[in-house]
């Protein structure tokens, strides 16, 4: 009985332990089969899902964001100067293809690869993922999917466009890598680029002790908010033109480079940055001499010479220390501290008026001005026109020029800063102080851009602003009829346009040796700035010419650039003249002026027809 009961007991047991072991053994299998899943997901496929986060198309639809573009005014519309041209990266799930030889033979001849290692990357049994080529043109990928291949995916990828070329490259600058990153480098791309970029989208999934993601577990996705669009007050037909017309003068007249800079003096609105030589954003990596990227017009520095007289000028007439017939006795030289600083006629030229000393441009004359008006006001006006800061333009790498000189209070100093010498100025802020001028004397901040538009839909219209008052608006109006009186009977002639009233003034300047100690002897810049009409100022505008080799003044070469572009700006603004001239005044201005720059045929200015993709797309950017 005993016997039985223990042989009972005995096959019970047995029976239990099966059963734990048969548990056990089940475990194992289970936690092996879900410990190989996970190792599948998380180690062999995790650079299928590192890399696509699981929707290669969701992510660059919901974590990448697409980056701004830049837009010029274009009559009624916007044209698009900086874009996003949408290629495809094209990949492979190898563990999905059919047949590796055919699929490699059949794309590497569409892309150019190599068959061999092409057909290695496809022939992956268990490949969840491998890249075959970024950034493919429509034409590739298209011709691709044609070949229906199974196992081959697509997904968006951009690149930076700059549609126009070279037009206002040096504004708009370029993306370009620092090494680690793609970025905006020069220019707006580079000064706007936080704002340009977007924000990136996040992905949040549980993760392991080990910190890999966990396959399994719901996901959640943070979209990315889209870079922010720019509109630029540069205006895409005033902008051609300028540069159309520095690059003819640098050629002409053998300079070693140009700039033009247009604003609009009510609004402080750059309508026109012009530099030459440029380059081309597209191809910036063939570029052999860097320097070329920065933008001149707000990032070099020079001494004006006498297009600074009006600022002196300025600075009597608004202490009424002078009037325009002030009148006093030209003797043809001034001797201070050892130095004898001459007129650059070499002549006395006895009793002159203020209005006189600009028309013949006379050093004696501003000297005279800037004694009435002592070292400390007369630095005072100077910093009061922006000279010596900077303008706070919305782009990279201005400078603030140099008048560190003045500060000193030292009369030769001042002396020769009052007819532009012994300082150093930028373009934008010597137009900006010609442009303050033609506003009545109210200084407006320089902007390059009107209007952004968010990524999330909002717009930001960039309103003029007032930065301060520098002269009385009775004092503006004696100095502009004092340089309309430059252009009619002085040096200035070259820069007026029959019918219309044009106020400026010239300057050639002396260059300073780079290694300090007095001046170059051979070469100079020439310069023009002013503003029309005269009386209702729809632009201000300065033409500078570095080094121009077979002219010796700027009233024969910066003055007639600027006539020419004067010409052409009052007819694009539809100006009607206001003054009496004759088929001959028209006549002469034609025989010295290059008419191609304001009588090119119409389509010369219009811009390129874009892409058929991208029309849709630009039909929402008008406005």
């Amino acid at each position: 009985m005993t016997k039985r009961k223990f042989g009972k007991q005995k096959r019970s047991s047995l029976k239990t332990n099966f059963r734990i072991y048969l548990l056990v053994v089940f475990v194992f299998i289970f936690s092996g089969l879900i410990f190989f899943r996970l190792y599948s997901l998380q180690i062999l496929a995790h650079e299928y899902y590192q890399e696509l986060a699981f929707d290669q198309h969701k992510v660059f639809e919901d974590l990448v964001p697409r980056r701004g573009e830049i837009f010029v005014k274009d009559g009624d519309d916007y044209y698009p100067v900086a874009a996003n041209k949408e290629l495809s990266l094209v990949y492979a799930v190898p563990k999905e293809i059919e047949d590796p030889a055919k699929a490699a033979r059949d794309i590497a001849e569409i892309l150019g690869l190599d068959e061999g290692e092409l057909k290695d990357k496809l022939d992956q049994p268990e490949g969840w993922y491998a890249v075959i080529a970024h950034k493919t043109e429509d034409d590739k990928s298209g011709a691709i999917k044609e070949k229906n291949i199974k196992g081959i995916y697509f997904a968006p990828e951009n690149e930076r466009s700059y549609p126009a070329g070279t037009f206002a490259s040096q504004i708009v600058g370029f993306v370009g890598s620092d090494g680690e990153k793609t970025k905006g480098r020069y220019g707006l791309e580079a000064y706007w680029d936080k704002e340009l970029e977007g924000q990136e989208g996040k992905l949040e999934q549980e993760r392991d002790t080990g910190g890999r993601w966990i396959s399994i577990s719901e996901r959640k996705i943070i979209p990315a908010v889209n870079g922010s669009d720019l509109y630029l007050t540069i205006d895409h037909t005033i902008q051609y033109r300028a540069e159309m017309a520095i690059k003819k003068s640098v050629e002409k007249f053998m300079a070693d480079s140009g700039n033009i800079v247009i604003t609009e003096p009510r609004t402080g609105a750059v309508l026109a940055m012009a530099s030459w030589p440029t380059f081309n954003p597209n191809d910036f990596s063939k570029v052999e001499d860097m320097a070329v990227f920065a933008n001149p017009v707000v990032s070099e520095t020079y001494e004006c010479g006498s297009v600074f007289k009006p600022v002196t000028m300025a600075g009597g007439l608004d202490a009424k220390l002078v009037v325009p017939d002030t009148i006093y006795t030209d003797t043809g030289a001034v001797s201070e501290a050892g130095y004898t600083i001459k007129n650059s006629d070499g002549k006395a030229n006895g009793a002159q008026t203020m209005t006189q000393v600009l028309e013949k441009s006379l050093n004696t004359g501003v000297i005279f001005v800037e004694k009435l008006l002592g070292n400390l006001r007369f630095l005072e006006y100077v910093k009061n026109f922006g000279f010596g800061e900077k303008t706070g333009i919305d782009t990279l790498g201005e400078v603030s020029g140099n008048i560190s000189g003045l500060k000193e209070l030292r009369s030769i100093n001042a002396f020769t800063a009052a007819f532009g010498q012994g300082l150093s100025v930028t373009p934008l802020q010597l137009v900006s102080a010609f442009a303050t001028i033609a506003n009545g004397g109210e200084m407006m901040k320089a902007h390059l851009v009107g209007k952004i538009s968010s990524g999330d839909g909002n717009e930001n219209v960039i309103e003029p602003r007032e930065i301060r008052r520098v002269i009385s608006k009775e004092s503006s109006l004696d100095l502009t009829r004092m340089l309309i009186s430059v252009v009619q009977s002085g040096h200035g002639k070259r820069a007026g346009v029959p019918g219309y009233l044009v106020a400026g003034k010239t300057g050639t300047a002396q260059v300073p040796k780079k290694n300090g100690g007095g001046y170059e002897e051979s070469a100079h810049i020439g310069s023009f700035a002013g503003f029309a009409p005269a009386y209702d100022p729809k632009f201000a505008m300065l033409v500078k010419l570095d080094n121009p080799k077979n002219v010796e003044w700027a009233e024969s070469s910066a003055a007639p650039t600027f006539g020419e572009m004067a010409k052409f700006m009052l007819d694009y603004f539809g100006v009607e003249p206001t003054e009496e001239y004759t088929e001959k005044d028209v006549d002469i201005f034609n025989a010295t002026h290059d008419v191609s720059i304001y009588q090119a045929p119409k389509e010369e200015v219009q811009p390129p027809a874009m892409p058929p993709a991208e029309e849709k797309k630009e039909k929402k950017k008008k406005h």
